[in-house]
């Protein structure tokens, strides 16, 4: 996203209102090779099962995060440990800056600075009511949809597997009651290891601050070790 494109057969790109549709044309037909030229011959490989994004219990990452309507490309950070997790976009020298933690089993927002909006006293820490925990994110993780596999383009290509997941609120049976969108979510994971975040396009009711409802962010680095999570002063205790 922030440095490179989406390259498939049938290339698609959306990202923060940036919209790009191509296609590569094929090249001569050729018949499907035999899934086993004989016996004792080379096979043809399985497709592989892709598997769906999950979040690890410890990692620490680097990237931005990207708000194109308002011209807005700050650092981003997000670290977890022991299941607790934290996002920071910006910081006092950027005109956005965030925080968003999973933190002991609660989730938190608190926004420091936003284009436009005026937060000065800072705006209070905001705990989302309920129980809310690393686990019951990978779960609503389970339910996403495969778009299919991707090329990320940058400095380093980066092979993906491209998820949808969503919220919905309403009635769970369409037609009958009136349903509203809470959330979407495009998720681009490792290949290999759907536990490796590469790149995230969100849009829903958490971005209520910016015109085009729609954020994102790129990840350069993405690794296993142990990162640093910290409950702002200002933010109430966590769920007991």
């Amino acid at each position: 996203m922030a440095s490179g494109r989406t390259r498939r057969t049938l290339v698609a790109v959306v990202a923060g209102g940036l919209f790009a549709l191509g296609v590569v044309a094929p090249g001569p037909a050729a018949a499907p090779p035999p899934r086993a030229a004989q016996a004792d011959g080379p096979t043809v490989p399985e497709p592989r099962e892709p598997r769906p994004p999950l979040l690890p219990a410890d990692f620490q990452g680097t990237g931005r995060y990207i708000v194109r309507d308002l011209g807005i490309d700050v650092p981003f950070s997000w670290q977890g440990r022991d299941g607790n997790s934290q996002m920071t976009a910006g910081g006092p020298e950027h005109p956005i800056w965030f925080t968003n933690l999973i933190y002991e089993n609660t989730l938190y927002t608190l926004t420091y600075r936003w284009p436009n909006i005026p937060l000065f006293p800072p705006r209070a820490c905001s705990k989302v009511p309920g129980f809310f925990n690393r686990q019951i994110f990978n779960d609503k993780l389970k339910t996403a949809r495969y778009v299919g596999p991707e090329i990320l383009q940058g400095e380093k290509d980066r092979h993906v597997d491209h998820w949808r997941v969503g919220v919905v609120g309403g009635s769970t049976v369409p037609g009958e009651f009136f349903r509203f969108p809470i959330a979407l979510g495009d998720i681009y994971v490792d290949q290999h290891d759907p536990s490796r975040w590469w790149q995230v396009l969100q849009f829903g009711l958490q971005n209520l601050f910016d015109p085009e409802l729609d954020e994102w962010f790129t990840m350069d680095t993405f690794d296993h070790r142990p990162g640093e999570v910290t409950l702002p002063d200002r933010c109430p205790p966590p769920t007991s």
